[in-house]
């Protein structure tokens, strides 16, 4: 709009003119229109105007009337048109609001859809690698399948395969759960292979045993020698156990029997897994010493031997023929550095003595029985029996038959003499003379309390039988008794056991 129209229409609306009549192209047209009118057209123009303007108006009503419905109808149409622009407007609003949850859900829909699409995809690879999962999941019955078949070496790998699955997939559920059931199955193991080897088995058989243990790194290798001195000695203590002991000679026989046996059996296996030469091992505690504990173990097996000699060794009736499978098993376990003969030497001794002694004791006692009923009378010397005066033979003097109570009393000590003739420790040689004098002092003791009580009775007879009777005594028991001591302990075994000569030790008896 130039500066001209504009003036002109300041001058035609002071008041100024509406803004839509501004952007009207109609009302600048009807502008230039007036703007060609000369004075007449525009003093006319206000009632052209108001003539347009009344036929407008007239057009207008003739128009209603002529269409009235059709006015009716579109205004119900544009009611209609409004209500359902409102309630359009309105379910907008609604939809508006409901677009954020709208657009949760399907974020919601979409993450599900992806998780079970992700499940789809696991159950699908489950599906192709079900093979491989079921021997996962089958690991703890086979590894109980393969103790109760005893492939301990299948076991192992299997366990160490767990453990090392186990370190890649221990945050899985059911992998902890399978490596615990499998851990839990190889503690088991572990006392099965030591329980194992609580039996009879050859030496490769527990070489294979130790081994596997060594494998598993269960025990350190002081524990491993313990755990197999442990495990041997427990089967052999229950072979020692399962032996009657109502008879001590089988007793101590069998007890012999089976512990040279097995004890060499032992010593063997050990020394062949366990090398008690080697240097000191890196690894190993130096304050521990390993070869003490065989040693011990040895010293441990000959101690409850020789308890159980001790213990059965009075109620043996051959003491000769034990006493030698004694001897050649205390020196067999020479080669192995523990020779215990010295050690059993003393408890044959000492059972020897009391045997001896405890026989010499039942001849006395049965001596001084036999003389309270004895008597003197109708006692005629027999002419047949031939009288010697130096005792060379190892039979009994015949004129003893004479007085059956020194006869009985002989031939209690004849039994005592052969029951350690075979048997004979120099030892005891001053043991047994000293009980042979506390016996004679005794039995002259009898005979002094027979004198005594039956002397003032005594006939002229009878007191030459009593006479006799202390001349076969003196004369013939004792020098017999005294020819099988020297028998049973000769003189030059005696003196060089004493460290001096014969004919010194026969001055001074």
């Amino acid at each position: 709009m130039d500066i001209e129209t504009e003036n002109v229409i300041n001058l035609i609306f002071p008041n100024g003119i509406p803004e839509s009549w501004k952007e009207s192209p109609d009302f600048y047209q009807y502008l230039s229109k007036l703007g060609g009118y000369d004075v007449d057209q525009l003093n006319k123009e206000p009632d052209h105007l108001d003539d347009e303007k009344n036929s407008v108006l007239q057009t207008t009503q003739e128009l209603v009337f002529a269409n009235y419905k059709t006015f009716i109808q579109t205004a119900e149409s544009s009611r209609e048109i409004f209500k359902q622009f409102n309630e359009t407007e309105n379910r907008l609003d609604g939809l508006v609001q409901k677009i954020p949850m709208f657009v949760e859900k399907c974020q919601s829909f979409c993450d599900t859809s992806k998780d079970i699409n992700t499940h789809r995809r696991i159950n699908s690879l489950t599906l192709t690698r079900n093979a491989e999962l079921l021997e996962v999941l089958e690991m703890p019955q086979l590894m109980e399948s393969c103790l109760r078949s005893n492939q301990y070496n299948e076991a192992l790998e299997l366990s160490q395969y767990a453990r090392q699955l186990g370190t890649k997939h221990g945050d899985i559920p059911i992998i902890s759960s399978i490596v615990a059931e499998i851990e839990s199955s190889w503690s088991g193991m572990v006392g099965q292979v030591v329980g194992s080897l609580r039996g009879d088995l050859p030496l490769a058989r527990c070489l294979q045993l130790i081994g596997l243990l060594r494998s598993m790194d269960a025990f350190t290798e002081p524990e491993l020698r313990i755990k197999f001195l442990q495990a041997r000695d427990s089967w052999l203590q229950s072979l020692l156990n399962a032996i009657p002991k109502d008879d001590p000679n089988l007793h101590v026989t069998k007890t012999i029997e089976l512990s040279r046996i097995h004890l060499f059996n032992i010593i063997t296996q050990y020394r062949a897994m366990f090398n008690d030469d080697e240097l000191i091992i890196p690894g190993r505690d130096p304050t521990v010493n390993e070869c003490a504990i065989f040693y011990h173990w040895i010293e441990e097996k000959i101690f409850q031997f020789l308890t159980t000699l001790e213990q059965d060794l009075p109620g043996v009736t051959s003491i000769d023929s034990i006493l030698g499978q004694c001897t050649y098993f205390g020196l067999s376990f020479g080669r192995v550095g523990a020779d215990f003969t010295g050690r059993m030497s003393d408890i044959f001794v000492r059972a020897i003595g009391e045997k001896f002694e405890s026989s010499i004791r039942k001849a006395t006692k049965k001596f001084e029985k036999d003389m309270e009923s004895f008597t003197l009378i109708n006692k005629t010397q027999k002419t047949n029996i031939k009288i010697t005066s130096t005792i060379e033979s190892e039979n009994p003097p015949e004129q003893l038959v004479e007085f059956y109570p020194l006869a009985e009393y002989c031939n209690g000590l004849i039994s005592a003499f052969n029951e350690i003739r075979l048997c004979s420790p120099v030892a005891l040689s001053v043991f047994c003379t000293n009980t042979l004098q506390e016996s004679l002092y005794n039995v002259a003791k009898s005979i002094l309390l027979f004198y005594k009580k039956e002397q003032q009775a005594f006939a002229a007879s009878e007191r030459e039988n009593m006479l006799r009777f202390i001349e076969c005594l003196c004369e013939q028991l004792i020098p017999y008794i005294q020819y099988c001591i020297h028998v049973i302990f000769r003189p030059n075994q005696i003196a060089i056991h004493l460290g001096i000569s014969e004919n010194l030790l026969q001055t001074n008896l």
